[in-house]
């Protein structure tokens, strides 16, 4: 081996060992600016409260601001889309939601690999959803809706936070197992869909917990039946959808993620300060009070979950034979 060529070698290899170690100093001095946590909803729903608590409390254990930011659209691609492009330093995170396990079922051609592009970071929370209406419409039990969309075939309305949400699915689950058929009207977050109901505009709304639970609790919404297949002690006297009709099982959760590469330090950091900060008294009020279980565990215990709900949705999907508007 000529000289030459050992020195080339020698060159190479000094510049992994300078690459590990610039690696391994930017994730030690990580967090040395602020986070970005990207909401893939309009502002106002229970997915933007959730993340919004959940930042405030990450900051205090990060010593940096974690600012959020709204990206709503398309079911949640647009924000996943904006993680998927990002630099792999921590810097840029995303609360997915129901809609990242399910679109992959729904819609032929996303712009990014669902399986190869994030790097989880934490299972956050898990929950129901909640059917509601306005406290003036004439619909009190699941019986009532079914026996109104059967003599109205298409008249009824519900509204969602957008296309392949949990909110979408679990209308879609109720159309389909009860035999009837009601119009879905997307929107670009639960905050604008809640607006339209209680102004009229839609019937009622699948909603997540988190989105929901306030207005029950002051009286402006009623809660008709919570979608997980056992009662919720959050939502007690509310009974099951599935006590009407059999089969029917709905869960809402969400995980944070952040783009494929983050160093596993970092990963680590990030998913640290969500032990801490979900542990907060306040944190742990607000989540108990929608309805919600907190599950932080380790990065695996997300993406383990996230692909079991992938597979259950794809079945679910297919035999439903449910599409995308």
């Amino acid at each position: 081996m000529s000289f030459h060529f050992k020195l080339i070698r020698f060159g190479f290899f000094m510049l992994g060992i300078f690459g590990m170690f610039a690696a391994f100093q930017a994730a030690a001095a990580f967090p040395d600016k602020a986070i970005r946590m990207i909401v893939p909803f309009a502002p106002g729903g229970g997915t933007d409260q959730i993340s919004r608590a959940l930042g405030a409390g990450m900051a205090k254990e990060l010593g940096q601001p974690v600012v959020i930011e709204n990206k709503p659209g398309a079911g949640t691609v647009i924000g996943m889309d904006t993680i998927a492009r990002g630099t792999p330093d921590g810097y840029t995170i995303v609360m997915a939601t129901f809609a990242h396990a399910v679109n992959p079922s729904l819609q032929s051609r996303l712009p990014y690999d669902t399986d190869q592009a994030f790097a989880p970071v934490a299972l956050i929370a898990r929950g129901p959803n909640v059917l509601v209406v306005r406290m003036e419409s004439p619909y009190k039990t699941v019986a009532d809706i079914i026996a109104a969309a059967k003599a109205m075939p298409g008249v009824l309305t519900y509204a969602s936070q957008g296309n392949g949400t949990s909110a979408h699915l679990a209308g879609e689950m109720f159309d389909n197992l009860a035999k009837i058929d009601m119009t879905h009207v997307p929107y670009r977050g639960a905050g604008p869909a809640i607006t339209d109901l209680m102004g009229g505009q839609v019937d009622m709304v699948f909603g997540t917990a988190a989105a929901v639970s306030p207005l029950i609790a002051s009286g402006k919404l009623r809660a008709i039946a919570v979608t997980s297949a056992t009662p919720s002690d959050a939502f007690k006297g509310v009974p099951t959808i599935s006590a009407t009709i059999p089969g029917y099982s709905v869960e809402s959760w969400y995980g944070l993620y952040a783009p494929a590469g983050t160093p596993a330090a970092v990963i680590d950091a990030l998913n640290d300060a969500i032990s801490k900060a979900v542990k907060n008294p306040q944190f742990i009020s607000k989540v108990e009070q929608e309805g919600l279980t907190i599950t932080v565990g380790a990065p695996a215990e997300l993406d383990r979950y996230v692909r079991e709900e992938q597979a259950r949705w794809r079945t679910i999907i297919l035999e439903n034979k449910i599409k995308l508007e």
